[in-house]
């Protein structure tokens, strides 16, 4: 899909691929992993909010299950099992923001701590696809291929959507990267699949 596509078209072209049994069946992937993402500007960041929650709804009433997850509301919830949010909250204004980043990266690190949560999660909800989002508001504290590269060998049995408020682009000279908000070289990825791209 070469144009840019509006708001509407965006969120047409989600429910049909989701709710389309070659996407659910993992169809046409090659032996990947299930993983898909969904760039979006940047600026479209709440409204986006707003139709994944509606897709979430839609989706449902179409009898797929969406385990829909937030990458920053499953932060706060490791910071406050931890009991570090409140102290955290306290002190964050007298506190180097560097010291902050190192000690949110080692509480937050994926491996240990994030996709355990996200596995949780998993183990426990009945779903046919997994939506993560929350990647801009977890930035720089968790890195969004840190999360993919991690999550390969929990999150292989259903396809996963992380929606992405940047882009996602393919090159056969550069390989794969993930740019967040557009600007950053956020870093390289090369087994996702880029949702908008996905046909049915």
């Amino acid at each position: 899909m070469n144009h840019v596509m509006s708001r509407r078209e965006r969120v047409e072209h989600l429910f049909r691929v989701v709710a389309s049994a070659r996407f659910l069946n993992k169809a046409g992937l090659g032996n990947e992993v299930p993983f898909f993402i969904c760039p979006f500007p940047p600026e479209d960041g709440l409204v986006m909010n707003d139709d994944r929650s509606d897709l979430v709804t839609r989706l449902a009433h179409a009898g797929i299950r969406v385990l829909d997850l937030s990458l920053y509301d499953l932060a706060l919830d490791i910071l406050r099992e931890r009991g570090i949010l409140d102290q955290l909250i306290e002190r964050e204004a007298d506190t180097d923001k560097a010291q902050i980043r190192e000690l949110l990266q080692g509480i937050l690190d994926p491996e240990s701590h994030l996709i355990p949560k996200i596995g949780e999660a998993i183990g426990s909800t009945p779903h046919d696809v997994i939506f993560l989002s929350g990647v801009g508001e977890v930035y720089p504290f968790i890195r969004s291929h840190n999360v993919l590269n991690n999550l390969q060998s929990t999150a292989k049995d259903r396809p996963t959507v992380l929606f992405f408020p940047g882009t996602y682009t393919h090159a056969l000279a550069t390989g794969a990267s993930l740019e967040l908000f557009g600007q950053r070289q956020e870093d390289r990825y090369y087994r996702a699949f880029n949702i908008m791209n996905y046909e049915v």
